[in-house]
């Protein structure tokens, strides 16, 4: 096939694949993200497609969705869980990991208001140190770290109290981002401690559509929108193959 052939086809594969039932599937967790496929240079007006991975109950990693998009609104979110639940999805899982925005977690709580949240601890960790001095981040990153990779959720409040102690009077904007919502940042606790490291971050997420934009950047810039859709679709059902089953999947209820 040439390249316009194997782009109708990946669409078509796409299409398909986006309206299949989703009756008889159940997820245990959930990273949702936004991703840019396309440099700014490239013209494609305010593409971003809203992804989002999970795990099923059996311990199988698998995408979810992907969404061609232009924003991370609430609006754009909940078009996309809507959408799953019309295909069957009845129940969604039993935590969501992404970063701190709104929208995702605003239409997350009212179409499946049974799922926990949990914020992105690395994105909150770089967001409070860019409120800080420089020569000060090295310090409250490893005091960030602690809080994050504690033992026990007892012992992670306690440390987080601490933080908030010492930085509040002077740099009371770091602080405040860990007051707010203190209970999505420690949600992880309340599962399997072999699953934390999985739970904590969207790394499972971010770390393959950072590879799948790399190589579509590299392609060439002649692509549609569609195009962009269909060859990400593409490269993560690649991807997909090496993906592993989480850990001690028999403690997902």
């Amino acid at each position: 096939m040439n390249s316009h052939e194997l782009l109708t086809q990946w669409a078509s594969d796409y299409t398909a694949w986006a309206k299949r039932t989703l009756s008889d599937r159940r997820y245990a967790y959930w990273w949702a993200g936004g991703m840019h496929p396309s440099p700014r240079s490239w013209h494609v007006d305010q593409q971003c497609m809203l992804a989002i991975v999970g795990i099923r109950t059996d311990g199988t990693k698998t995408l979810v969705a992907l969404v061609d998009g232009t924003s991370e609104s609430t609006d754009a979110w909940r078009e996309v869980l809507r959408d799953l639940k019309r295909r069957g999805l009845s129940v969604g899982p039993q935590l969501a990991t992404s970063d701190s925005h709104m929208g995702f977690w605003a239409a997350l709580g009212e179409i499946y208001p049974e799922t926990r949240h949990q914020h992105c601890l690395g994105h909150k960790t770089a967001r409070i140190l860019h409120t800080l001095p420089k020569d000060i981040q090295p310090q409250a990153k490893a005091e960030l770290r602690e809080i994050w990779m504690a033992e026990t959720r007892d012992e992670a409040r306690t440390l987080l109290e601490a933080f908030i102690s010492a930085y509040q009077a002077e740099y009371p904007k770091a602080a405040a981002m860990l007051t707010e919502d203190h209970e999505a940042l420690l949600a992880f606790y309340d599962f399997p401690a072999e699953h934390w490291h999985h739970l904590r971050t969207t790394n499972p997420i971010d770390s393959t559509f950072a590879a799948v934009r790399h190589r579509i950047t590299r392609s060439g810039n002649g692509m549609s929108r569609m195009d962009l859709l269909a060859t990400t679709f593409r490269l993560v059902q690649e991807s997909e193959k090496s993906w592993r089953r989480i850990r001690s999947h028999q403690r997902i209820r």
